[in-house]
């Protein structure tokens, strides 16, 4: 048996965390899978492996996926936290209200409300882009279509930032993020079929209940993760579309003069840069990655951003091209817990892409500001410093 290699990186280092991407370099070079002591982590690091394991529940299992033990409880029986065939069943009633031809109805209203949003937006001759676009568009979204209101739309954005800053190691943020993530738990415990609106995906996830498609109890589950999973990956991913293409001029011209870019733009944009920084997984048995072996019960990092850009499998993967059109991207996973939102996140992705090449002319950005997180990378504000109507 060989030992992986190691580094003494700290994969949640806040430096590391603003712009992982010399550091996913430096791992991927290194090893496919590298043990990080600091963390008690092996991560993987190149792309086959991470789509192999992804494509591989049995070995790598996704019981504990959160990185303490603490999430990890109170994950259990949701169908993130479940491997087949519970997973199947949980998965499901998830996939259901999210099929291309369950959204088909949605997309009219999407495409409505982004080219709404974007044209106030490029009036106004300038703007902040994450509470003007990047959250405020996919939580009026995923409000509508759970049938959220009152409070618990008031507290979508807290409630979806805690649910991911808590899957990550014991340290500072995941602390202060459990009291939050908490309520949210206690919500979806004791949410009924009448807290929500009529003809809401979430209604009809509570009829799947009554009707015995999933086990008792476990609706107010996956509701949680529409919005534990769904919210905070969204607003960073618009929040990234609008950054890249005020770095990247000719690549909005691109999409401007070809519309039929849009699909593959937004795929470059995960591809270039994925809204999570790290996934868990746990090795089942021993197991050989890339010439090593990782002990059974070990706990394995996924880096999705590192794979992303591996140059065994992607030409030139440090340039963020459009018309890549990378559509094996690693962001939405691979295998069955690959991610069961990316209709709807192509939907609103795409929605907001063509709204900004139809409607800006120019669009110049100023300041990112980035914060460590230890999940979701993404804007913590980014100022759109002028934009031209077309």
């Amino acid at each position: 048996m060989t030992a992986p290699l190691e580094s003494d990186i700290d994969i949640w280092n806040d430096d590391v965390l603003v712009d992982p991407y010399p550091t996913y370099a430096a791992l991927r070079e290194q090893a496919g899978v590298v043990h990080l002591p600091k963390n008690d982590l092996y991560v993987l690091t190149r792309y086959d492996i991470i789509r192999d394991a992804l494509g591989d529940p049995e070995t790598f299992s996704s019981t504990n996926l959160g990185f303490n033990p603490m999430v990890n409880e109170a994950l259990q029986g949701t169908s993130l936290a479940s491997d087949p065939p519970l997973h199947t069943q949980l998965r499901a009633t998830l996939s259901a209200n999210l099929t291309p031809r369950a959204l088909r109805g949605l997309k009219v209203t999407i495409d409505e409300k982004a080219d709404k949003l974007v044209a106030e937006l490029v009036a106004s001759g300038s703007f902040e882009a994450v509470d003007s676009l990047a959250r405020a568009f996919p939580l009026e979204i995923v409000a509508d279509l759970i049938g959220f209101s009152g409070h618990v739309k008031d507290n979508m954005l807290r409630w979806g930032q805690a649910a991911m800053q808590v899957l990550g190691p014991m340290n500072h943020r995941t602390q202060e993020s459990f009291p939050i993530a908490g309520e949210l738990y206690g919500w979806c415990a004791s949410v009924t079929a009448d807290d929500l609106v009529p003809g809401s995906i979430g209604r009809g996830i509570f009829d799947a209940e009554t009707r015995g498609d999933i086990p008792e109890g476990s609706a107010g589950h996956i509701i949680h993760q529409y919005l534990g999973a769904g919210v905070d990956t969204t607003i960073a991913s618009i929040g990234n579309i609008v950054a890249l293409f005020g770095r990247h001029p000719e690549q909005l011209q691109l999409v401007r003069e070809n519309p039929e870019l849009v699909s593959a733009a937004f795929a470059e944009v995960l591809r270039y840069w994925p809204p999570i920084h790290i996934w868990g997984r746990t090795a089942t048995r021993d197991v050989e990655i890339d010439g090593a072996t990782v002990p059974a019960g070990a706990q394995l990092g996924i880096l999705f951003g590192a794979g992303n850009r591996d140059p065994r499998h992607y030409e030139n993967p440090d340039v963020f091209d459009v018309t890549r059109n990378p559509v094996d991207h690693l962001t939405f996973g691979y295998g069955p817990h690959g991610c069961a939102g990316q209709g709807l996140a192509k939907l609103e992705a795409h929605a907001i892409i063509e709204a900004l090449a139809r409607r800006a002319k120019v669009l110049e950005t100023g300041d990112e500001v980035r914060v460590p997180s230890n999940i979701t990378r993404s804007h913590e504000k980014l100022e759109v410093v002028r934009v031209v109507a077309v």
